[in-house]
């Protein structure tokens, strides 16, 4: 995002010349203390940039200087704009804003990429939700996008089974997940994770946090999704797949579930059946799993589910041996 806003700041200067600090900070939504940093970086990178003193003065670009970011491959310039992502944008109340960078990238395109959004647009299309989620964001996503845009510290309520809790949070990044988006918040000095559709208010304190420069929210984010699936896969089962049943195991099971089953496997027999251990939230959820690859699958252990799925299996055989009810 940031270096978004760096080219944008260098084109604005192209086209009006001079600038203050108050201006740029409105243009581009963010602060003036933003704004002078920004600055320091792009004179750090080379970028000519120059502060005129007193009444009347601002920003400046030095000597004419352009730039039309004629560095960039045309792979370059499609991943550009596959980046923008303006469906969680919107959500989040920026999709305005990845509009007009967009404009603002493809104006200073040489006409030989200029052709790099359509052909981006024309081939591909991200579409986060699931097939049956709730349609539309949840209702205080926007409040959130906006605290933690600005590193504003948030007192929250969250419903939590039948009861809401409240709790004074620092919200440091939004994550979208199959659909569903996530806060995750540094909450009495600990980072936790908040489904944003359980959260019922948002209040501002008016207080700005100090964020920790050195947190990563996508590494964070995978340890947190690992060790989510570890605590809800406590059981093991012992399982002999057919070569059908190993395809089809993962749309029966988690797919966590099935990459570890699929690289326990032991050899193939002659049939190309294998045995592995089946990784599962309980015995309960793991018998409604494993009935639906039907004869592609064998329960050998525990013993308890193999007399399950036995029990199921006999059942289903009574139900087809008779003939169709009117």
């Amino acid at each position: 995002m940031r270096a978004a806003r760096l080219i944008s700041m260098v084109l604005l200067l192209q086209s009006r010349e001079t600038m203050t600090a108050g201006e740029l900070a409105r243009e581009l939504e963010v602060s003036e203390r933003t704004v002078y940093r920004d600055m320091e970086a792009l004179s750090a990178a080379g970028v000519p940039v120059y502060a005129d003193q007193g009444r009347g003065g601002g920003y400046r670009l030095v000597g004419g200087y352009r730039t039309r970011l004629t560095g960039l491959t045309r792979e370059e310039a499609e991943a550009l704009f596959l980046s923008g992502l303006p469906g969680p944008a919107g959500e989040m109340g920026r999709g305005d804003a990845v509009a007009a960078a967009e404009l603002k990238v493809l104006a200073a395109l040489p006409a030989s990429l200029r052709d790099a959004p359509s052909r981006a647009n024309q081939r591909f299309h991200l579409d986060a939700p699931g097939w049956f989620g709730a349609a539309g964001p949840p209702p205080l996503l926007r409040d959130l996008a906006r605290a933690v845009w600005e590193d504003e510290r948030v007192e929250l309520r969250y419903r939590r089974g039948d009861a809401e809790v409240a709790r004074e949070a620092e919200p440091y990044g939004l994550v979208l997940k199959s659909g569903t988006w996530y806060l995750v918040a540094r909450v009495a000095g600990a980072p936790r994770t908040y489904r944003v559709d359980r959260v019922t208010d948002v209040r501002p304190t008016g207080d700005v946090f100090d964020r920790d420069e050195g947190f990563d929210l996508a590494a964070h984010w995978r340890e947190q999704a690992a060790e989510f699936l570890r605590s809800i896969l406590r059981a093991e089962v012992t399982v002999r797949l057919s070569p059908a049943g190993r395809r089809i195991l993962r749309y029966a099971v988690e797919p966590y579930a099935a990459r570890r089953a699929v690289e326990d496997a032991g050899e193939p027999d002659e049939a190309g059946w294998v045995v592995t251990t089946l990784p599962v939230e309980s015995l309960d959820v793991a018998a409604s799993q494993l009935m639906r690859l039907g004869p592609e699958a064998e329960v050998l252990a525990p013993p308890a589910l193999r007399e399950r799925m036995a029990e199921g299996a006999a059942r289903l055989a009574r139900l087809y041996a008779s003939r169709p009810r009117d």
